[in-house]
């Protein structure tokens, strides 16, 4: 199943109500959003290329017009590879995620 494209700006400007947004952690301070809409998911893009955020803080700032149901974080590690041992079967840990501004 192919995923859709969330476009940021739209999203923004309507107002959105998202079911669950999933921001998928990387290595480097990068993250990638997915979206859940109204049955239909599919990651965040800005253009022709998904979205890439550099801290927590910018979802949570990108989403703030947005009424967000659930939200979680989720991140698969590569240190097992990366000190040579072969590739984990674990799965990616999922946690909660708080879109509640700091104050």
């Amino acid at each position: 199943m192919a995923l859709s494209k969330f476009n940021l700006k739209t999203i923004e400007s309507d107002h959105t109500v998202v079911d669950k947004l999933t921001v998928h952690s990387y290595e480097m301070s990068i993250y990638l959003v997915e979206l859940e809409v109204n049955g239909i998911t599919g990651l965040v893009y800005d253009g022709d290329k998904p979205m890439r955020f550099l801290s927590s803080q910018d979802v949570r700032n990108a989403f703030s017009n947005c009424r967000v149901l659930t939200a979680q974080m989720s991140h698969e590690s590569p240190y097992d590879e990366m000190i040579g041992n072969p590739q984990s079967a674990q799965k990616a840990s999922v946690l909660p995620f708080s879109m509640e501004q700091p104050y």
